[in-house]
């Protein structure tokens, strides 16, 4: 990211980050998924992935990273931790774990 603004010069948070050739509005939705998938492919990734998959997947490793999972929530303006939680793919099974693992 810190490339793509250097390139791309000047850049203010009222802007779109990725602005269209067609003016000064954002890209698309499809422009945004050829590029992830183009990059992907580059970086040797055979599934398809989209803006979704990088929401999830930034979400489960922050969480991963112990960032607080109400912060995460807010982020993803889900209507509770449990909603998260399952979003991102964390069981109930995984939670228990903690108090069978953790070495007080």
């Amino acid at each position: 990211m810190e490339e793509y603004l250097q390139k791309r010069g000047s850049y203010s948070r009222s802007e779109p980050l990725f602005i269209s050739r067609k003016g000064n509005t954002s890209i698309q939705r499809v422009q945004a998924w050829k590029a992830l998938n183009n990059a992907a492919k580059v970086a040797g990734i055979k599934d398809r992935i989209g803006t979704h998959t990088l929401r999830k997947t930034f979400a489960y490793h922050a969480y991963k990273q112990g960032k607080d999972i109400t912060l995460i929530q807010k982020l993803l303006n889900h209507s509770a931790p449990s909603v998260t939680l399952r979003y991102i793919g964390i069981t109930q099974d995984e939670m228990d774990d903690v108090y069978l693992t953790l070495n007080l």
